[in-house]
């Protein structure tokens, strides 16, 4: 029998499979394709186990359900953490295993947000049955969200030129090379955002539709609009005429993060200050709120009016400070900066105008040139990306790996 199906037609909605199979043993295989004896339609099926899936699934798109054998694996829940790094938010996976105690299956279900955990040996009967279920339910529907989905995470300028969009895009960019997570840019600046320019791709220039007729979007709208940069970094953006006038709804700007944060793991969107009344609604969505500054006298009046701004919003997002160009020779002396913010501002990035601008006129991200940008960079990498710890299984299920595929 053969181990991988790589010839058979598959069934894709946009460029993701129906299901994709990881099974160890040939006798589990035989059962799932006796259950499902049309699966070639929309499947592939290969033998390996979940490190075998977590390696192929960094390269390539998440099905729409996924199955992993993790029988003999020494720290199955170590791998299902590292499986969610590289998987949207919206696959729904189902896990076969050679453990039968139920409280392993309520881990599993009710705490990882695993779909379902069928222990082996396995029926064609079983497989019929819950396979065929999950891929015949629709697909999580609006506000499903909240519930299982990505983290967004919002970059804001205190004011123009203090390198907001720089860093978006950037951390954007690092996020998807550091993680293998599936990761999307979002340019909130219709009329004259760069974001898309920095990284060297054309808008689509369908977002202001999504929110100004969020009717007229949907999933597969998203995978149409959502510019490739590489094979986990997307954009959104749009190049409206400076003449236009763009009214994005609130309902809008829900229904698209809705969108999104079912698709992507995590979703970095450019806002400007201040934001409209549409922007808020994302504002009081974010898991954080990164705001830049450069050391400027005025970019400390800056600084602390939207740090007051973000404080009365609804939300509970943290506020990441973050001070750009921080050697810069012209730049506030430190004890003089520190003194105008209350405190040390949260990172601080270095002064790197030579290195960011080349990479700008290629259009390309400088943390895949520069290691000295991509080393800065890296501690609000870890804070947009939450942080991952070694030994879960002495630390704590309940707490470590709450929702694991619902995050």
């Amino acid at each position: 029998m053969s181990h991988v199906d790589a010839t058979l037609p598959l069934a894709v909605e946009g460029d993701r499979l129906a299901l994709a199979a990881w099974i160890a043993d040939e006798a589990s295989e035989d059962a799932v394709r006796a259950g499902l004896p049309d699966i070639a339609a929309g499947s592939a099926i290969r033998r390996g186990n979940i490190r075998a899936a977590i390696k192929a699934l960094a390269q390539q798109p998440t099905p729409r359900l996924l199955l992993v054998d993790i029988e003999g694996d020494a720290s199955p829940l170590q791998a299902l953490d590292a499986l969610s790094a590289v998987c949207a938010p919206d696959v729904r996976v189902i896990v076969l295993g050679d453990r039968s105690d139920i409280g392993f299956y309520r881990q599993l279900t009710r705490e990882l947000g695993v779909d379902e955990y069928l222990p082996k040996p396995l029926t064609r009967d079983t497989i019929s049955g819950v396979l065929r279920r999950r891929m015949s339910e629709a697909p999580e529907g609006e506000g499903a969200a909240g519930a299982r989905g990505g983290r967004l995470v919002a970059v804001m300028g205190v004011r123009g030129g203090a390198g907001g969009t720089t860093i978006a895009a950037n951390l954007a960019m690092q996020i998807a090379s550091d993680t293998r997570g599936h990761v999307c840019l979002l340019d909130m600046n219709l009329r004259g955002g760069n974001a898309a320019l920095l990284l060297g791709v054309q808008p689509s220039g369908a977002l202001r539709t999504a929110l100004e007729q969020p009717e007229r979007a949907d999933a597969l709208f998203i995978d149409r609009v959502a510019v490739p940069v590489t094979e986990r970094l997307r954009v959104i953006a749009s190049e409206e005429p400076l003449g236009s006038q763009p009214a994005p709804t609130e309902e809008g700007v829900r229904h698209l993060l809705d969108l999104l944060l079912q698709r992507f793991n995590v979703v970095v969107a450019d806002v400007a200050l201040p934001p409209s009344a549409a922007e808020r609604t994302l504002l009081s969505r974010a898991r954080q709120r990164v705001l830049v500054m450069t050391p400027e006298v005025t970019q400390i009046r800056d600084m602390m009016a939207a740090r007051t701004f973000l404080s009365e919003l609804p939300g509970d997002g943290s506020t990441i400070s973050v001070l750009n160009r921080a050697n810069a020779r012209w730049g506030l002396e430190t004890k003089l900066l520190e003194q105008g913010l209350g405190g040390k501002p949260d990172i601080r990035l270095p002064d790197l105008p030579v290195e960011l601008a080349k990479a700008a006129n290629i259009g390309r991200a400088a943390v895949l040139d520069y290691p000295a940008w991509r080393k800065a960079l890296a501690p609000l990498v870890q804070e947009a990306t939450g942080h991952r710890l070694v030994d879960a299984q002495a630390s704590g299920l309940g707490q470590i790996f709450k929702g694991l595929f619902r995050r």
